[in-house]
């Protein structure tokens, strides 16, 4: 017997389009289909556990691929009066990043389950889907332990390959690349960048604030100031997130550069270092940015600068010294060699294909199947933008299916 509609995945966009579907149409039979133990394990970890819920401030800018997620989101509620309506309160920093008044994302997740309880939508944990069959007047969904579930409508909301510990790895994705779905091809989004260990050498757990620029050659691809963190082998902070998706553009074409002194104009700067550079002419080399940087990055930068003995004295160093020095601070540039393994990204960029969906996140090719949340082709930045999509995107989903039931 065929039931009215199977969610696959019970992450943020499944769970918005449970809700949206049974509230559009009420008497839907709604099933949540999810491969973990329990649905929302990602919620929990979203805004460092504090549930980053959605942004103040939404515009095309905050998002890339094929599918215009600004465009979607402008046609569903914002996730303000989304959870309101569920009870949650919300509060703002001065970003504009919006949080439950709570500080706590279970405060979200415990919400939408009460919500799908009272509405009647049933959860089936453990229920992972290695393939789905065409019924007549409907489809099978078959979990790789042989369980089959069978429904009139299928709403894919089962995410990318981002944080596959909490139950995302890109196998949906696959299956309908197999179905034959137009995909992009996927990269880690919203993520820290690699760069070859020798390149930041002393300065692992140092951070800075700064201006950094992706480019691709000397062509500028995008700037944003914030606070750069270093490991032993990649770039970090919330400014080298919102470049990551860059790399799946460009590749190892890719650098950063970052102006380390962002509040001072070159000329100032360069005077700053000559003053500096003789008041300290007989303090060794190590001793010359002493008051300006940490000391590891306060070293790192004289020796990438200059190339000799910290044991020389300041007195040393030649009539362009400052200039040098000054380029460097203002452009400190980085060769990306990958972005971080999956387990590190927030995000996913690529998958399904603006091309494959209708203005209702409807199949064009399979009558019945909608799609919502990060299998389709679409990243947003750090900052809530992410959790948006997935409100917004589970609430179109869900409306246009349930209502579709009816045609």
């Amino acid at each position: 017997m065929l039931g009215d509609i199977i969610i696959i995945g019970g992450g943020a966009s499944g769970l918005a389009a449970a809700v949206s579907a049974k509230l559009a149409v009420p008497s839907a039979d709604v099933i949540v289909c999810e491969r973990l133990d329990r649905v929302g394990k990602k919620i929990l970890s979203t805004g460092n556990g504090r549930c980053n819920l959605s942004n103040r401030s939404i515009s095309p800018e905050n998002y890339h691929g094929s599918v215009d997620a600004a465009a979607f989101i402008g046609a569903a509620p914002p996730a303000e009066d989304f959870f309101a309506d569920m009870g949650v309160l919300v509060t703002s920093d001065e970003a504009g990043r919006i949080y439950p008044h709570s500080n706590a994302a279970s405060t979200v997740l415990n919400a939408l389950r009460m919500k799908l309880s009272s509405l009647g939508v049933r959860e089936e944990c453990g229920f992972e889907v290695r393939g789905i069959e065409n019924v007549k007047g409907g489809y099978t969904v078959v979990s790789a332990d042989g369980r089959r579930l069978s429904a009139r409508r299928i709403i894919a909301a089962a995410g990318g390959c981002a944080a596959p510990s909490a139950g995302t790895d890109g196998s949906l994705m696959r299956l309908f690349r197999d179905r034959g779905y137009s995909t992009a091809k996927v990269f880690p989004a919203v993520a820290p960048l690699r760069v070859d260990p020798g390149d930041v050498k002393g300065l692992k757990g140092i951070r800075a604030k700064c201006r950094i620029t992706a480019y691709s050659g000397e062509k500028k691809l995008r700037s944003e100031a914030g606070e750069i963190q270093f490991t032993e082998n990649s770039l970090s902070g919330i400014c080298v997130f919102n470049m990551a998706y860059l790399f799946g553009q460009y590749g190892p074409a890719l650098t950063i550069s970052a102006d380390l002194a962002p509040d001072m104009g070159s000329r100032e700067l360069t005077s700053y270092l000559r003053g500096i550079a003789g008041q300290r002419s007989g303090e060794k080399l190590e001793e010359l940015l002493t008051g300006m940087f940490q000391k590891n990055l306060a070293v790192y930068l004289v020796k990438r600068a200059f190339r000799r003995p910290l044991t020389d004295n300041i007195s040393a160093l030649g009539k362009d010294s400052s200039e040098v020095l000054t380029g460097l601070i203002k452009d400190c540039r980085f060769s990306i060699t990958g972005a971080a393994p999956w387990q590190s990204a927030q995000s996913t960029l690529g998958g399904i294909s603006a091309s494959e969906i209708t203005p209702q996140l409807a199949s064009k090719r399979d009558k019945g199947i909608y799609f919502c949340g990060e299998i389709l082709d679409t990243a947003g930045d750090c900052g809530g933008y992410n959790l948006q999509w997935a409100w917004s995107s589970g609430y179109i989903a869900g409306k246009n299916c349930a209502l579709s039931l009816k045609g």
